[in-house]
Formats: C-alpha cells, structure tokens, sequence
C-alpha cells in the first residue's frame, strides 16, 4: 500500500525496541501482534528504534533487530532497512535522529507553561525519597521548581546550568481506556510532574513515544502490560500538545512454566546453578578470569555477557535456555513455528485450532481475544510443533533449510561433508530431527578424525558389546572381511549384504550385527539407520574405527 494513502482510511501500528540488547521473545511477540493487527486492516506497520539511551544503545542490536523480525517473517512499511536504506515518508526513525523535532514540541510546552525547567540536585531529589520512604509514602515531586521564577527559570537554562524539564500534569484525575484491560481512573495527583526532558538534553521515552507517535500517524499503540501506568503520562501530554490519542492495547507478560518472568537472566540463573552443583571455587579454562568469576559469584544481581555465558556452558555442558529470537533460530526452530506459538502465548483464534500461519493470524487477529492473565511458555509444546513441522516437510525442502542452518551455525560441519554425504544425513535424520540443528548435534562423530574417536563402556556399549552368550565385538570380527569386498559401498548393497549375511550368522537377527557396528563406527549406541551411517563414513574410514573398536573390546573383555 502507498504511504500516499489517507492515513485517517488506515489502522497503523507500530513496534518501537530500544535497541540494548538481542530481541527477547516477548518483543517478538509484540511486534507479531502490532504487525498482524496492521495487515489484517490493510494499514501500516512501522519500525521506530528507540535509541535516546545512549548508554545502552548499540546499533548493532538495532540491526539485529531488524534481521530477527524478517527471520520472523515480520516486514515493516516505515522504518530503518538492515541495508541502511530508509522505507517511509514519516522518518528519521532513530530517535537520536529526531533531536530538533523533539525541542521543537518542548518548547511549545515550556512557553506555554505546561512544562517548566527543574534545577533540582541529584542530592536534594535522594533526600526527599529517603524521606518518603522514611514516613512510609509514595515520593511525589515537590514542583520545588516552580518555585523559581518564571523569568529565572529561562535565564539560568540559557545560561547553561544543569537542568531537566518537567512536565506540569494536570490536578484532576486520568482515565485509561484499554482495548484488552478495560478502563481505569488515577486520581488526581497519582501521576506527578515528571521529567520530559534529561540534564543529558535528550527526552525522555516518555516524551519521545509520545511526539514520535502523533508525528508517524501511529493509530493503535500495541505493548506489553508493564507500560499501562505509562499510559496515564502519555495521555496528558498528548492533550497538552495538542494530538490525537491513539487506541491502547496492552498484552500480558509471557512466563515460565514455573510462573517466573521469561528474562535474559535465565541464562546466568542456568550458568549459576551449574556452578554451584559442581561446587566451583574457581572458573572453568579457558571462560572469565578468577576475578571476574568471583565477583560475578559474589553479587547475584550481575550477569555475565554473552560470550561469558556461551563459554562457561560449554565448559559446564550446560544447555542454556532460549530467550531471545536469536537463541531460538541457532538451536533450530522454524520461524513459522516460533510464530504460531508466540501467537498462542496470549490470544487464541477459537475453535481449539492452534496450527496455523502468519497470513492466517494476520486475517483473523483481533484485540477482543487477547488474553489478560500472563501467558506460559511451555517448551516441550514447541519442541513438538517443530517436529511435527519438520516431519510434515518435503525431503528437498529439510534438505535446503537444514544446509542454509548448517552454513551459517556449522561451518565447520558443512566443510568436512560432500554434498552426497550431506543429503544422505539429511534424509536419514528427518524423521527423528525435532530442530534443524538435531542433526549437527547428535553427528559429530562425523567430523572426528579415526584416530580421535573413543568408545566409553556405558551400559548401553557393555551390553551390545560385551554381554551375551556370543559378545557383540566376536560378531563384529566376523563381519570385517565382508564390508571389505562389498563394492559399491553404498545404502542399498550395505543392506542387502549385511541382510543376507545376518540370515546365516545371527538367525536372521540384524540388530545383533547392527548395533555393534553402529558403536564401532560412531562411539555411541544412537545414529542414523546403520546402513546409511557406515555409507556416509565411507569404507576406509568404517574399517579404521573398526579396527580400533575392537583393540579397545577386546582389552576390556580381557580385564572384565
């Protein structure tokens, strides 16, 4: 649709990250949502970075961003490209950007007396919270700034003197209509005179969202729960500068199965509980220095980055909880599945229908159906939505999607396999992938040197290897000299000459050959159909595991 269109004939929604991090899965939501509800009403989706925080803003969690919501699915008519291009006629769309926008709208306000300049120190504004807190009230501020004149209050900010500006809320209550929670009324002096402006010179959120908003044509403001007392300040100011009020929608929370909020922290939680469990005193090799190790211990409050994070779960084997939308695409979910669950976390399309698509949440979204109450995010629900996804796909289709995860998360991986020996692990770990990434995390015997390979006597090895009237290494001896001849060494010759080799050795029983085989060739008692397994090693490599594998059963029988 063409931004020339009225922007009164359209709903416009928009999704407005401050880009401080990667994007969690409750912005992922929103955003769906924001997005759903726009193309559902032929109207317009817009990306604004809210980027005033200086401190905590990195462009390249604002790229990331915009490359999670397109993994997504996720487009925008407005807002900031991952190619640096612009799309929209209402920009800049970093707010950083918008500056003079923004002082323009402040000093309306200011001359008008609807603001004020406030020279308040950070010392005086902690000793009257201190006294709040002291005398067991809620701190509002004192408006000890409108005790300088008018006058003065101009000259001494023109002068250059520390300042923020504060918004002069009005004495009568505020009513909040909310298209998902309803209407509420704060009394009058519940919202006090809050700062629009920071002694930095930037705005606040407050009064950037609010500016940023009218002057983008933003119909219909779409959040999460926690902004609803926000929502009073945004009201005011709207009325104060003269806009139009959108219509507010605020979504509840998204939470663990345990009831905790779904956070960025889990993953130090993980990492923390680990630690304890191993009784560290000292920081795995190779992760954080002891110094950094023993502060992080030592208040409970800080988390470790991410690099931190990744390194200490590997070296802990710890599997780190998905979070953000990029922790669920490099362990391999679908993004048509991640969205299909994000829009059951917090709205239902009736019928007990839960399967269904982006084009089938945008037609029938609608506010009148998101829940309330704080949604649960159960993991093992997803798991089996991918899977089914995956199990539902087209063979060539597993196959493109599984390379394009592999070159980007597995290079390496990738590198040490022909374009046969790829398809042929493909096609073999469909059916029992719940995630791409299932077949790069359970083949790494793959990418093993021969001579690297080891066989650890669990009790699944020691009973197909060493138990038995006839042990599975003496039937492995057995069977060497046969994969020696058969040419080519391929799936079918291997099954067909393996089968029949079985009918004389074994009665017929193929697991006896198959799962001793299969150990010799992987370490493990788990991989792919066995003939597709030693058809993807190649025959020089299956006898030198082989050969090894049974140096190695043939001590431990000896020392059993």
């Amino acid at each position: 649709m063409s931004n020339s269109q009225s922007d009164q004939d359209v709903a416009v929604t928009r999704f407005a990250p401050s880009p401080s991090g990667d994007l969690h899965v409750g912005g992922a939501r929103t955003a769906l949502f924001c997005w759903a509800f726009a193309r559902g009403r032929q109207g317009r989706f817009v990306l604004r970075i809210e980027d005033t925080d200086r401190k905590r803003s990195s462009d390249a969690a604002a790229l990331g961003f915009q490359e999670a919501l397109l993994w997504l699915g996720i487009d925008w008519d407005e807002g900031p490209m991952p190619d640096g291009s612009t799309r929209g006629d209402h920009g800049p769309y970093f707010q950083s950007e918008r500056l003079e926008l923004y002082q323009s709208h402040m000093d309306r306000l200011l001359e008008a007396d609807l603001a004020y300049h406030a020279f308040d120190s950070s010392e005086e504004l902690d000793a009257k919270r201190a006294a709040a807190r002291a005398e067991k009230r809620p701190y509002r501020y004192d408006r000890a700034g409108l005790q300088v004149d008018r006058q003065e209050r101009f000259a001494r900010a023109a002068a250059g003197e520390p300042h923020v500006v504060r918004f002069r809320t009005p004495d009568e209550p505020i009513t909040i209509k909310d298209e998902v929670l309803g209407e509420a009324v704060l009394p009058a002096g519940e919202v006090d005179d809050f700062v629009i402006r920071k002694a930095d010179g930037y705005p606040t959120y407050h009064f950037a969202v609010v500016v940023d908003d009218a002057l983008m044509n933003v119909t219909h403001v779409l959040r999460a729960q926690e902004h609803f007392n926000n929502t009073a300040k945004h009201l005011v100011l709207q009325s104060a500068l003269g806009f139009e009020h959108p219509a507010y929608g605020h979504l509840s929370l998204i939470f663990n199965p345990d009831g905790s909020k779904m956070s960025k922290r889990d993953k130090d939680k993980a990492i923390r509980a680990a630690v304890k469990s191993a009784g560290l005193a000292s920081p795995p090799d190779g992760t954080i220095t002891q110094e950094a190790f023993d502060a992080w211990l030592g208040d409970k409050k800080s988390q470790l980055d991410h690099d931190a994070l990744v390194a200490m779960a590997q070296a802990l084997d710890v599997t780190l909880p998905e979070i953000n939308v990029a922790d669920f695409e490099r362990s391999g979910y679908l993004p048509e599945v991640l969205c299909n669950f994000l829009s059951l976390n917090g709205w239902s399309p009736g019928n007990d229908l839960e399967k269904f698509d982006n084009a089938f949440l945008a037609r029938n979204f609608d506010l009148s159906r998101v829940q309330k109450t704080p949604a649960r995010f159960d993991r093992d629900k997803l798991l089996a939505f991918n899977l089914d996804a995956i199990q539902a796909m087209p063979e060539d289709e597993f196959r493109a999607r599984a390379r394009a995860h592999g070159m980007r998360f597995h290079p390496q991986f990738m590198d040490a396999l022909t374009t046969e020996q790829f398809d042929l692990l493909a096609d073999a770990s469909r059916e029992r992938s719940k995630t791409l990434d299932d077949m790069f995390k359970t083949n790494g015997w793959l990418l093993l040197e021969d001579d690297r390979l080891s066989w650890p006597i669990s009790k699944p090895v020691r009973k197909a290897m060493l138990k038995g009237e006839t042990p599975g290494w003496t039937i492995l001896q057995q069977v060497v000299a046969l994969l020696e001849r058969i040419e080519p060494f391929e799936g079918a010759a291997l099954e067909r000459e393996l089968t029949e080799w079985a009918e004389d050795a074994c009665d017929g029983n193929l697991g006896k050959i198959a799962q001793p085989l299969r150990i010799a060739v992987t370490g493990g008692p788990v991989s792919p159909p066995i003939f597709d397994t030693l058809a993807m090693l190649g025959k020089e490599r299956c006898l030198l595991r082989i050969a090894r594998c049974l140096e190695v059963m043939e001590g431990a029988a000896a020392s059993s």
